[in-house]
């Protein structure tokens, strides 16, 4: 046997294999608004959600960069065409890319360095609808909520149809957008991390705003917890 020729063969087979061995987690995302919101998700899809309804939706191990979140005052016709005033994605119900601000975000990766789950609320994109993101499984409790009156306390400069822009979706300036990665808090990022403080307020609000579980965790988002 050669054994530099068939070591190759054996690891991508003891890869696979662990890579099967991961299950998929689950994401229980329930509507908890007194009103229709339209849940999206990158990957996943998207769908209409009524008061008090869930959508429960599995996410392949490994998946980087997803998304989650509310679209609000849509209309769709049979074939899913149509548009929201907020989180719209390109005009589909089953979103393929992400959704347009203002738009409270729920960002995940799973199974990253040391099989650990990355995940945090986002007001990146400003804020539409409050939400919780918290796991539900694993051993892992601490969850995350943004459940204050933005839309109603929103600085007039920022504010949109539906929900409150990040002044980055406004000005589109380095102070705020972060583009050159030398910037830090402004007046407006702490005004939306006074009122929701484990939520991302700016590109690099990372120390106190990305939380971690072990791989393999089960997680709920709550629109209007």
């Amino acid at each position: 046997m050669n054994f530099f020729k068939e070591t190759p063969t054996i690891l991508f087979i003891l890869i696979a294999l662990n890579f099967i061995s991961a299950h998929a987690a689950n994401f229980a995302i329930t509507n908890n608004c007194p009103y229709t919101v339209w849940a999206a998700a990158v990957p996943g899809g998207g769908r209409q959600l009524d008061s008090q309804q869930t959508w429960s939706l599995d996410v392949n191990p490994g998946t980087q960069g997803a998304r989650i979140w509310a679209r609000t005052n849509c209309g769709f016709d049979g074939a899913g065409r149509g548009q929201c005033q907020t989180g719209d994605c390109g005009g589909l119900l089953e979103c393929q890319a992400y959704g347009q601000p203002p738009n409270t975000l729920a960002e995940y990766a799973l199974n990253q360095f040391n099989d650990m789950d990355f995940f945090d609320i986002s007001l990146v994109d400003g804020f539409n609808v409050p939400m919780d993101f918290s796991p539900t499984s694993g051993g892992c409790s601490r969850g995350i909520r943004c459940s204050a009156d933005i839309n109603g306390q929103c600085p007039d400069v920022l504010r949109a149809p539906g929900g409150c822009n990040n002044p980055c979706t406004v000005f589109k300036t380095d102070e705020y957008c972060c583009n050159s990665g030398s910037c830090g808090p402004t007046d407006y990022s702490r005004f939306f991390k006074d009122r929701c403080g484990d939520a991302y307020s700016y590109p690099k609000d990372d120390q106190t705003s990305t939380f971690t579980c072990p791989g393999g965790t089960n997680y709920k988002v709550v629109f209007c917890p």
